[in-house]
């Protein structure tokens, strides 16, 4: 498979830029009015040339950004016929890839990453008469002025903002600037060295805490390399997971359907309906589509359909500022439920096959088994020979309990193979 849960993401060499060359190709001719934008990894700019000279080589027009965070691509799709993002993500500066967006901001569904699967080496060119032309676009302001738009944050607002060195240094500390937010920034400038690795983990971010107790800013807000993802720290500078951010999210929107994935909490369906689809905010956004009011997954993915269906992490940032402003964030996680949640893995060069055997129809996406006080999640890692067990339960033991399950099951996969 060419496209991931995310995308298209691998290792920078001749074959990505070829296959940057090909994609360009199907966008032009499928498409031919798109919007190109770019992070700030080195082999961006590169990239941006092969999937531009793709589209209009085509007969396509290309709409071209510069630096811009994924989302902003994404929201500016409406504009025109596609979007095309150019970046890995979270990913080290070593991987480079690409996104595709539809108009409303959805990724391209599973269907149309295999209709563009089977035609990458068979692109059409058009002839030298019909060319298509290169320009140039502001993707900033409109998505900037649509956020500042829906939400309302309270005067005096002190807020830490690490961008990592990413697309999200292009946005969101202007945003938070212009909503009158005191902003104090990290690794807000571009570059395609990142000071810190990009994706927003709690073991990358401790730094974070500790300048929020020693300037007594309210919260942070924490970006990936291109800005879908966000994550956050409380007026205490505690980190807050995935799980709980989800929720606040959920509660503060008073969303009643929630989207998210197969190894998230069940705290929230303590207040909503919930979907769950496979691991990849892409699963996410296709379920959308058709059900929901608001979406994410633990990674810090989060997605308001009312807005855009791609994450939109500084749409997420603003959110977050806007609750913070209007209550004691430690306080309102501190009176949340919370359950204990086990993961681990184990080593095997078959996992995919044996994943297969348990009755996944996707390895990757894997089996989830839910009983009245917990459930256990077995998938195959898409880039490891491993498989990955988690479980959670109402209490310790519980959980500790489905873990073995997971265990067991997957020990009798093994027999099986």
């Amino acid at each position: 498979m060419l496209f991931g849960s995310s995308g298209i993401r691998q290792r920078f060499d001749r074959a990505l830029v070829e296959t940057t060359l090909s994609v360009g190709a199907i966008i032009g001719e499928r498409f031919p009015d798109c919007i190109v934008g770019i992070d700030t990894r080195t082999t961006s700019p590169l990239l941006a040339r092969a999937i531009i000279s793709g589209i209009t080589g085509a007969g396509g027009d290309a709409r071209f950004t510069g630096i811009v965070p994924t989302p902003s691509v994404a929201y500016n799709a409406r504009t025109v016929k596609a979007g095309c993002m150019i970046t890995a993500s979270h990913n080290p500066e070593e991987y480079n890839g690409i996104k595709l967006f539809n108009p409303d901001g959805s990724s391209f569904t599973l269907a149309q990453q295999k209709s563009v699967e089977e035609n990458l080496n068979k692109p059409h060119w058009t002839t030298w008469q019909h060319q298509g032309v290169e320009s140039s676009f502001d993707a900033l302001s409109p998505h900037k002025k649509a956020i500042l738009d829906a939400v309302s944050i309270e005067p005096k607002l002190s807020v830490v903002i690490d961008c990592g060195n990413g697309a999200g240094s292009l946005m969101t500390p202007g945003l938070m600037a212009d909503a009158e937010v005191k902003t104090i920034c990290l690794n807000c400038n571009p570059a395609g060295k990142f000071a810190r690795p990009s994706e927003p983990l709690k073991e990358y971010l401790g730094y974070v805490g500790e300048i929020i107790k020693e300037t007594g800013a309210d919260c942070a807000v924490v970006h990936d390399g291109d800005a879908d993802r966000m994550v956050g720290f409380d007026n205490r500078g505690r980190y807050i997971d995935g799980d709980h951010l989800l929720l606040l999210f959920a509660e503060h929107l008073g969303a009643k359907k929630v989207v998210t994935t197969s190894d998230a909490s069940m705290i929230i369906e303590e207040v909503a309906d919930v979907h769950r689809t496979p691991v990849g905010d892409s699963f996410v956004s296709e379920e959308l589509l058709s059900w929901g009011d608001f979406g994410g997954e633990p990674s810090g993915a989060w997605i308001f359909p009312h807005h855009s269906l791609c994450p939109d992490g500084p749409f997420a940032a603003a959110l977050f500022c806007e609750i913070a402003s209007g209550c004691d964030i430690a306080e309102r996680l501190d009176a949340m439920p919370s359950y204990p949640i086990l993961r681990e893995s184990m080593q095997d060069e078959r996992a995919r096959e044996i994943v297969t055997s348990l009755g996944a129809e996707n390895p990757t996406d894997g089996i989830r088994v839910a009983q009245e006080n917990g459930w256990y999640l077995i998938r195959a890692s898409g880039t490891e020979p491993k498989i990955r067990i988690t479980a959670e339960g109402t209490t310790f033991p519980i959980a500790k309990e489905m873990m073995e399950q997971g265990k067991s099951r997957v020990r009798q996969g093994k027999l099986l193979k």
